[in-house]
């Protein structure tokens, strides 16, 4: 985890390489040969030369620090996370060029498609198309952007139920009553949402790019998002008249979607530097550019930590529980509610960290009537008249001087009073028994932003919970199949295949693991491989259920294409 900030450090694990079953494996490469039969033809031209430049293996799940070791030739690495992590703290990994990846492997019952991210989703999904300059750039530039939108205290909400109800429906041990239960509460959190905050616009831009994005032809485009390169049964889908195809504008950010279902319509990108256009669209509404009054509104709304930012980059990051204008419709003062934290430039000043200012923090902000910096002193007896009507006495204690930058326009500075009274029109905003009242010297907001100004100084906020994937408990019957599929595999490493070996195996798992149809298809596909007769093992596949996984499976090992 090296040069790893702190507040990211918790959504790393080991990707403990071991606790992955022979079934595992055997649905990875399933899957994996799937893919790249159908995605030769149907993927961006860059997918499978990106396989080959992640290192990827068909045959076997990779490891994490393996793929890590190939990003590193385009400037980027890999990481192993559990299951979902915060989008805020995923864009912000990807703006380190670091690419989380799930190291959970989804089971058999979800082979076509998982609504919960697995090493499936993240490895043979994100890592190869990052290999692809113009790609890798944008992601970079989203992520960036990302990590300055506004998220709401609602999204952390929504995030929570959507991840309950994806663990759950990927665990094989959670029972029908659970999946009721979580599908309940996330439709129940889902119709609570009021509005639609700036981290929601850019998830909704992400899903419907770099996760189910196509490219080119509008008429006959290519796959470049993960979720489809990771779904054999969406990445089939996708490109069939069923699916709505929609040219990529910015009205994508108005489009919901649901994670735990196929899509009714994807987005068309002309390439991939028309991804990089529509980003700058959205990037010029967010609250970071435009600043003023309709940003503070944002963050009020949001009820989360957020900075705001002046214009001579004294930021105050917290929860903005209210602001007052003036007659003139000007932010004359901003009042944050719990722990507020005061840094200049992205750097926490000294004294004024959020346990100083853990009972909140107010102050007003605009032109100061008659006020010169230089011609006050500590100890005086001070009044600031400001121009929007707000008012303030005290006696001066500190003046703390942030005025590093000759460039700026205005004075950066922390003036300390004590049995210090502000008010504004007869309303009290600060009184002497509350103690030392620090009012920063700023004129206005030009900028409003998710997140603390200083993460790692700012400590825990009330982030996305930091939740790891429960390791399946498996069974004695569970754990005897899965030594069924590693006799294959051994088989088929070792080449030592004969006609006796082979039908004492298929008859020992049509007596132990008759439902097993993967097990079966790689059974014939081994025949196939070295001449044998496979006649009975196909008649037996012919009385399961799963028949087009098990034709798919075939058509593979008979060299259908």
């Amino acid at each position: 985890m090296l040069n790893l900030p702190s507040h990211l450090q918790k959504y790393v694990v080991e990707q403990n390489y071991e606790k992955y079953t022979a079934l595992d494996h055997a649905v990875w490469r399933y899957i994996l040969r799937q893919l790249k039969k159908f995605l030769t033809a149907n993927a961006h031209h860059s997918y499978l030369e990106g396989l080959k430049k992640t290192g990827i293996d068909i045959e076997q799940i990779p490891r994490i620090e393996h793929i890590s070791s190939h990003l590193e030739k385009f400037g980027w690495r890999a990481l192993p996370v559990s299951g979902f992590i915060p989008p805020s703290s995923f864009m912000e990994l990807q703006a380190l060029s670091i690419l989380p990846i799930a190291s959970d492997m989804r089971t058999i019952d979800h082979l076509l498609y998982t609504p919960a991210p697995d090493i499936v989703h993240e490895a043979a999904g994100h890592a190869p198309i990052i290999a692809h300059p113009e790609y890798a750039e944008y992601l970079k530039q989203y992520a960036q952007v990302a990590n300055k939108a506004i998220i709401s205290k609602e999204d952390l909400q929504l995030y929570k139920a959507i991840r309950e109800l994806s663990d759950i429906k990927e665990n094989s041990n959670s029972s029908q009553l659970e999946i009721k239960a979580a599908e309940a509460n996330l439709n129940k959190v889902s119709k609570a949402m009021s509005f639609v905050s700036e981290a929601t616009q850019l998830s909704r831009m992400s899903w419907w790019t770099t996760e189910y994005g196509l490219i080119e032809d509008l008429g006959s485009p290519k796959i470049f998002g993960a979720g489809l390169l990771s779904s054999v049964g969406e990445a089939k889908l996708c490109l069939s008249s069923k699916v709505k195809k929609i040219l990529l504008s910015l009205d994508c950010i108005h489009q919901p979607y649901d994670i735990t279902e196929p899509q009714p319509q994807l987005f068309v990108a002309k390439d991939f530097k028309h991804l990089s256009q529509v980003l700058e669209q959205l990037a010029q509404t967010m609250s970071y550019r435009i600043g003023g009054v309709k940003a503070v509104e944002h963050a009020k709304k949001a009820e989360s930590v957020n900075t705001v930012e002046l214009e001579n980059k004294i930021q105050i990051s917290g929860v903005l529980k209210n602001y007052i204008l003036d007659h003139s419709s000007q932010i004359s003062y901003l009042q944050f509610a719990g722990p507020t934290q005061l840094c200049y430039a992205n750097k926490e000043i000294a004294g004024h960290n959020n346990n100083y200012h853990r009972q909140g923090y107010g102050t007003p902000i605009g032109e100061i009537l008659n006020f010169n910096i230089k011609n006050i002193k500590l100890g005086e007896h001070l009044r600031l008249n400001y121009k929007s009507g707000v008012k303030v006495t005290g006696r001066l204690v500190n003046i703390l001087s942030l005025n590093l930058d000759s460039n700026l326009d205005s004075d950066a500075a922390i003036l300390s009073f004590e049995n210090a009274t502000a008010e504004y029109n007869a309303e009290k905003l600060f009184l002497p028994e509350w103690g030392i009242y620090d009012v920063v010297i700023g004129n206005r907001v030009t900028s409003v932003f998710g997140g603390p100004a200083d993460r790692t100084q700012f400590g825990a906020t009330d982030d996305f919970i930091t939740s790891k994937v429960a390791p399946p408990i498996h069974t004695s019957e569970q754990k005897n199949i899965f030594a069924f599929y590693q006799e294959v595999r051994d088989l088929r490493i070792s080449n030592h295949i004969t006609e006796n070996s082979m039908s004492t195996l298929f008859n020992k798992f049509l007596e132990l693991a008759p439902k097993e149809w993967l097990l079966f298809v790689e059974l014939v596909e081994l025949c196939i491989k070295c001449n044998l007769s496979h006649q009975k093992i196909e008649e037996h596949l012919s009385t399961l259920e799963q028949k087009e996984l098990i034709t798919e499976g075939l058509n593979l090992a008979y060299g259908k294409f």
